[in-house]
């Protein structure tokens, strides 16, 4: 039986694995929030904008296993479950770096992907309007119309006015811009995507570094575990 000060390391390591299930819980919860977030905007968005937001989803289900790992190898005192829960542990937390380093680098080009696929999405609603349309949905949630400016609206040159949803008062006249909201929705939904990447990317990394103590504490106990056998 490992005695003595490793008792304690033990004891760390069952409360660290309970908080490593908080941790879990809070990825998939972060994760999914995102998702949620940005599902209707997908269209808007490049592809790899979310894929942090998965990569945290899936993290945070494997956390479950690992914590096994660490239970059963602290119990039973097992050299191999610890060492497999260190080296899960110092995976996941190469994944969570890597996701949250992924999230600050897209953040940057966020404004040049969103713009584009913006400009794409619009003329596309100019040529052939349908209803619902994500038009709607962001212009009215982010108070704004266009890409750029409402002028946006026009630029298919065969009297096309901006739709109800650029109105600052409800069935407002079109043609009247002073009733329309004159900043374009560029800027407004770049900054909002923006935000959910930071929160992805911060929250992988911070969650990250926590782990290090459960890295830590299993080679410290796995390293007994091992003496123990030797003396015995």
């Amino acid at each position: 039986m490992v005695e003595g000060g490793m008792k304690c390391v033990k004891l760390l390591i069952f409360s660290f694995n309970l908080l490593f299930v908080l941790v879990g819980i809070a990825l998939i919860a972060c994760g999914a929030y995102v998702q949620i977030q940005l599902k209707k905007y997908f269209q808007l968005i490049d592809g790899s904008f979310d894929s942090a937001a998965v990569l945290l989803i899936v993290v945070g289900v494997i956390v479950f296993m690992i914590a096994f790992f660490g239970c059963i190898g602290a119990i039973r005192e097992n050299h191999t479950c610890v060492m497999i829960y260190a080296v899960l542990l110092g995976l996941i937390f190469i994944l969570e770096i890597a996701g949250g380093i992924a999230g600050f680098v897209l953040k940057d080009k966020v404004r040049d992907s969103v713009e584009k696929l913006m400009n794409t999405s619009l003329q596309k609603e100019i040529d052939q309007p349908v209803s619902p349309n994500i038009w709607d949905d962001i212009q009215k949630e982010f108070k704004c119309c266009g890409v750029e400016t409402y002028k946006d609206w026009e630029k298919s040159g065969i009297n096309k006015t901006a739709p109800d949803s650029c109105c600052t008062v409800h069935g407002c006249d079109r043609r009247n811009s002073s009733l329309l909201y004159t900043e374009g929705c560029l800027h407004k939904f770049t900054g909002w995507v923006q935000d959910r990447i930071v929160i992805v990317g911060g929250i992988g990394i911070a969650f990250a570094f926590i782990q290090v103590v459960g890295i830590l504490c299993a080679c410290c106990l796995a390293r007994a575990i091992k003496k123990e056998y030797e003396v015995v």
